[in-house]
């Protein structure tokens, strides 16, 4: 319908490719003059008028060389490029309504007045076929849904979506930023970097809690290790590479081969499985540039990565630990709804299907035991194994992939992984990998548009901030202060000369969990006039109890808004 309307009113425009995507559709043209906003509104109302005279939508079949043809008449050369490309003796399916023709596999609608909530969202750029050496076409995308009620619910959540950007909040927090000089990289101010620390060292006690041995490998590793592991093959496209002394080192986009070398640095006995380590490795990516987007996609990042060196027969205990310790984190971090999903092999893949097999029925029968449901993803496995995928919804429905557990039998026997089973023969260790949070960079992007900026107390990088009414009560303040800072908590104070409504005001815009205020009658009785953030007055209370109020909210996880 979007392709019909576009000929009917720019007849010049050719039309190239047109799929579905999560959550709506685009179609990529190529026409002598960029699209305007303007024009978007004149396709939507011209969809509509289209759409209402209910024409009926057919499908014939043709002869691949005959539907080339016949788009070469139309004069759409990008159509009858992507039908040249299908192995002759195809025969291609075409779907027409009213006077336009497309390309299609289908299924369609049997007529266009099925179609009545869509809109037109925006444009955009794309390189024909995606190869940058290609003319560069106009993408407008869209969204399409069977009830009115369904589209608004989901254009409510693009307009909060866009107020949660971690990148606008980034820069009105001071939390982050990123430069030209460095792309795909983040320069982390100090509030950012406490809420990195806090995630880290919260992550580092799960590790501890759950018997990993923290290691730390190399960064670059010679090209030769990376060819054995087959990242090389597998995935060289992405790797940054670098010589000296006329050898080639990649940087390591993974922790797994790094994790091998350090087991095999001794001699391991049955009796030491499951062997686990954790690191929280830093990668590196070559990502195409128009693929980033602040900390959601960059080339550079930090895994709370771990692998286990275990046996087959130990599988389904470790994955059970695993999935019990991830659902525990998450509900931490805020998140109540985790959807699992189990990636299948992938066409490009090391290891004979009959590996494949046993590694993907290991994985189910690890769900099944631990009482999950799950759906399959087909190919969508790492290279080098199947993995459990762990989506998190948060608060405005979006859902985030982020835990991974993966079962490998490839890599450890690539890299020369044994150790001595009971009956004194070498055996080749089972590898599984995991991760809870992935990307750190990217975890705390979901965490800042999951809470809009309201970080939790835990979380908060200025869990108070104390502000003195007048000069008499600066001294209190910076008392309350040390106090406090004394406690463990991270409390600043404002003691500028400044209006107590303009400071409360500025600060309440921080996003800040609580603002102390104290003047003479605070300073007298030893309290604190504390405000909640949203503007809830909690009133006048001793220290103490502020501080017992504090240290709920952080052994809860939460606040102050819910406690």
């Amino acid at each position: 319908l979007l392709a019909y309307a576009v000929k009917e009113l720019f007849p010049e425009a050719q039309v190239t490719i047109g799929p579905v995507i999560e959550n709506g559709f685009y179609y990529d043209f190529s026409f002598h003059r960029p699209f305007t906003p303007d024009d978007l509104v004149a396709l939507e109302k011209r969809m509509a008028e289209l759409a209402k005279k209910d024409e009926p939508v057919t499908r014939t079949v043709m002869p691949r060389d005959q539907a080339v043809q016949f788009f070469k008449d139309q004069g759409e050369h990008y159509k009858a490029e992507i039908i040249a490309s299908i192995p002759q003796g195809e025969d291609v399916s075409l779907y027409t309504e009213g006077k336009f023709t497309d390309l299609c596999r289908g299924p369609h609608v049997p007529s266009t007045g099925k179609l009545k909530v869509f809109k037109l969202m925006k444009l955009a750029g794309a390189y024909w076929r995606g190869d940058s050496k290609n003319e560069m076409l106009q993408r407008i995308y869209g969204t399409a849904w069977l009830k009115k009620e369904d589209q608004d619910a989901y254009l409510h959540m693009l307009e909060e979506a866009e107020k949660r950007d971690h990148r606008r909040l980034g820069r009105h927090l001071d939390l982050f930023h990123f430069q030209d000089e460095a792309p795909g990289l983040v320069f982390w101010h100090p509030k950012g970097w406490s809420i990195w620390q806090t995630v880290e060292q919260y992550m580092r006690k799960v590790y501890q809690d759950e018997g990993y041995h923290e290691v730390k490998a190399p960064q670059i590793l010679d090209r030769g290790l990376w060819e054995k592991s087959g990242h090389w093959d597998n995935y060289k496209e992405n790797m940054f590479t670098t010589e000296s002394e006329n050898r080639s080192y990649a940087l390591k986009p993974m922790n797994c081969p790094g994790h091998v070398q350090i087991f095999n640095s001794g001699l391991h006995s049955y009796r030491e499985l499951p062997l686990r380590y954790g690191e929280f490795g830093q990668c590196h990516r070559n990502e195409p540039s128009g693929a980033l987007h602040g900390l959601m996609r960059v080339r550079g990042f930090t895994q709370d990565d771990g692998h286990i060196f275990c046996t087959e027969d130990q599988i389904q205990s470790e994955v059970a630990s695993f999935d019990k310790a991830v659902r525990a984190v998450y509900t931490d971090f805020g998140f109540s709804e985790v959807d699992v999903k189990l990636a299948l092999r992938p066409a490009k893949r090391v290891g004979d299907d009959a590996i494949w097999d046993k590694a993907e029925e290991a994985l189910r029968g690890a769900l099944r035991a631990s009482g999950q449901t799950w759906e399959e993803l087909p190919g969508e496995g790492a290279f080098y194994g199947p993995k459990i995928e762990y989506h998190l919804k948060d608060s405005i429905g979006r859902s985030w992939q982020c835990g991974t557990m993966q079962v490998d039998f490839s890599m450890p026997a690539r890299l020369g992984a044994e150790y001595v089973a009971e009956d004194n023969a070498r055996k080749v260790p089972v590898m599984l990998h995991r991760a809870i949070v992935g990307s750190l960079e990217r975890f705390i992007g979901i965490l800042i548009e999951n809470h809009a900026g309201n970080m939790p107390a835990w979380l908060a990088p200025t869990q108070a901030v104390v502000l003195n009414i007048s000069e008499n009560s600066a001294a209190y303040a910076q008392q309350v202060q040390q106090l406090l800072k004394k406690q463990g908590f991270r409390v600043d104070a404002d003691l500028r000369n400044e209006k107590i409504t303009y400071k409360i005001r500025e600060h309440a815009l921080q996003k800040l969990p609580y603002l102390l205020v104290v003047g003479d009658k605070e300073r007298e009785s030893n309290t604190v006039a504390v405000r909640a953030r949203g503007g809830v007055d909690l009133g006048v209370m001793p220290l103490d109890a502020f501080v017992a109020r504090l240290q709920q909210d952080i052994s809860q996880k939460v606040g102050p808004e819910l406690n």
